[in-house]
């Protein structure tokens, strides 16, 4: 069977089992549409958090930037898992506690303010209109390569499926929905990895095979890839960070994590599971299958560099000169797998010397400039777009066409799953903590459930346009979506559960202070300043020019600067009635828990 129809039976059944679950886990109240009635098994919401979590950027780039970065990729995986772990153990047993179906009313009953709530939507949606941009891409990029279809094409489908499931089924859909989506993700991305790992290594475990030895070589895989790639001019793939700063690589590290406890569609999660208890259970399970994922991420990354490096410079991993005029692969001969992804654009060559052939090395490093030049390269010749990686690994392994439809498969249920979560967050944000908090607060539960799910469908067309139009400030950005959590929602929620005397003046100040400040550092460095007569403007005096910190790793920043305006206002202002004070200290108590009602 060849390895489109392989490709659409795979996609096709995991379609068909998506939408089965919804139909028959459709919500009928406004409990089961928010919360999934507050009666989700933690190991069920575990497997589903998991799957919320694990976006498109966990599943398609994270080991594109691993590969590409090396050591230095390592901050993402600290950034995510140690956000994650931060969450669990600081942030959703109380939230859990508290009783609430969102994060913007908690903060609204909370800081006892309708405004603060409001200004927690506005922070929530910026955050996840910013973050869903990446997954609707990823949907586009994973149809057209897999399914033979436009890129606009793919981005309608996905959204069609995702109306199916998450309309109707609202949180309890969306959740047995994410189950299924996990199971299918979490297969698609170690069966290749065990099948590359012992085609190199002998070693079925990946996490093992990254430190074994080739298979019949007497080096390890780590020290062979490194030898290589400072051959070919690139920094030392075990020891390299980014070359901005080390300081950059911390705070965006520390972006990563606080923005991850910060984000609204992940906390959500946590108000499904009957008790506290089960918050923390779940939040357990959680880990552990995000785990399965981020400890195989690192050999993917690595053993996808050896065979693309394997497959372009013939000589890398024998005795032969790697600069030997013949030692790159003929663009002739090229294997299918390039051809394929030669069409999405996303794999680029340019035959800069006219030799017919692909140089592919790091032509920025003077040092190795000699030995390319005697050879007679005049350049890199290949651009690697590091989102194919995890996708185009196992076609470069030449593994099974059923391998291949299976990641095709896993791509896109880890791009559905948080898109879905995404959508339910902001649907509730609408029609729960605008229309039912402060527009409507009369609305009966049967009106409040459809205007839920029109709010649904409305946020459905407007991430499916977003990601047939990406504005150029956040295509590509997923971090940028954790800097905006960081800065606006994690410090808020923080003092609301650990300051009881944290009030609404600074909790509000607060979060706007973060999310102003993180925006205007990543629009000054888009340059979307515009001054009329004048043009863009440079407003920050070039890029990094805060002690070299990036746009994406701002986040953090961001939080500091919220956190120290909220409580410069906090000490100005009347603090919280007794009541609230009161009620803070309880939430903290571990024992028992309110049931999740809903109710203002």
């Amino acid at each position: 069977m060849d390895l489109q129809t392989t490709t659409y039976i795979w996609v096709g059944a995991t379609f068909a089992l998506y939408i089965g679950i919804a139909i028959w886990a459709r919500a009928g109240s406004t409990s089961e549409f928010y919360a999934a009635g507050g009666g989700v098994h933690p190991l069920a919401n575990g497997m589903a958090t998991a799957a919320d979590w694990m976006s498109a950027a966990s599943f398609i780039s994270m080991a594109g930037l691993i590969s590409n970065l090396g050591y230095g990729g390592g901050l993402f995986l600290m950034g995510w898992t140690g956000g994650y772990v931060l969450l669990a153990m600081l942030l959703a047993p109380y939230l859990r506690k508290f009783g609430k179906f969102t994060v913007p009313q908690f903060i609204g009953d909370r800081f006892y303010s309708k405004s603060a709530s409001t200004v927690a939507v506005i922070c929530l949606l910026t955050a996840s209109l910013t973050y869903i941009i990446g997954q609707m891409t990823g949907v586009g990029v994973a149809f057209s390569r897999f399914l033979g279809v436009s890129n606009e094409t793919g981005i309608y489908l996905g959204m069609a499926i995702v109306f199916a499931y998450a309309v109707f089924g609202g949180m309890k859909g969306i959740t047995y929905t994410q189950v299924a989506q996990y199971c299918v993700l979490i297969a698609a991305y170690i069966v290749p990895a065990i099948f590359i790992s012992l085609n190199l290594t002998g070693n079925p475990i990946p996490q093992l095979g990254l430190g074994s030895n080739l298979t019949g070589q007497d080096v390890s895989l780590l020290q062979k890839l490194d030898e290589v790639v400072v051959q070919l001019g690139f920094g030392q793939y075990t020891t390299s960070v980014p070359a901005n700063s080390t300081l950059n690589m911390f705070v965006y590290t520390l972006s990563l994590m606080i923005g991850t406890a910060g984000l609204p569609h992940v906390i959500m999660r946590f108000f499904t599971v009957p008790k506290v208890k089960d918050a923390r259970t779940s939040a357990g399970w959680a880990l552990f299958f995000i785990a399965l994922l981020y400890t195989t991420a690192p050999a993917v990354a690595a053993m996808a560099k050896m065979n693309l490096i394997g497959t372009v410079n013939q000589g890398a991993f024998t005795s032969a000169d790697i600069y030997a005029a013949d030692s790159a692969l003929e663009y002739d001969k090229r294997p299918d797998w390039m051809k394929r992804w030669e069409v999405t654009g996303l794999l680029k060559f340019e035959d800069k010397n006219g030799d017919g052939r692909i140089q592919y090395y790091n032509d920025k490093n003077a040092g190795f400039a000699d030995k390319a030049e005697a050879a007679g390269w005049k350049g890199n010749e290949l651009t690697v777009n590091a989102d194919i990686i995890v996708l185009a690994n196992p076609e470069i392994a030449l593994l099974p066409n059923w391998v291949i439809a299976l990641v095709a498969a896993g791509g896109l249920a880890a791009a559905l799953s948080t898109a879905a979560g995404l959508l339910m967050a902001i649907s509730a944000a609408v029609s729960h903590d605008l229309i039912k908090n402060i527009i409507a607060p009369d609305i009966s539960d049967k009106n409040e459930l459809m205007a839920g799910k029109i709010s649904m469908a409305v946020a459905i067309v407007v991430a499916g346009y977003l990601g047939l139009n990406p504005p150029g400030f956040a295509a590509g950005t997923v971090a940028l979506a954790f800097g905006i959590a960081a800065s606006s929602l994690f410090p808020a929620i923080m003092m609301g559960i650990f300051s009881k005397k944290m009030n609404k003046e600074g909790a509000m100040a607060g979060m706007l202070a973060g999310l102003g400040i993180t925006l205007f550092y990543v629009f000054a460095h888009k340059g979307l300043f515009f001054i009329k007569g004048t043009g863009y403007v440079d407003m920050i005096g070039g890029p990094n020019s805060f002690f070299g910190i990036t746009p994406e790793a701002f986040g953090a920043i961001g939080a500091l600067v919220n956190f120290a305006v909220a409580f410069a206002v906090d000490k100005v202002t009347k603090e919280p009635p007794e009541h609230i004070q009161h009620m803070v200290e309880a939430v903290r108590i571990p024992r028992g828990s309110k049931a999740v009602d809903g109710a203002h």
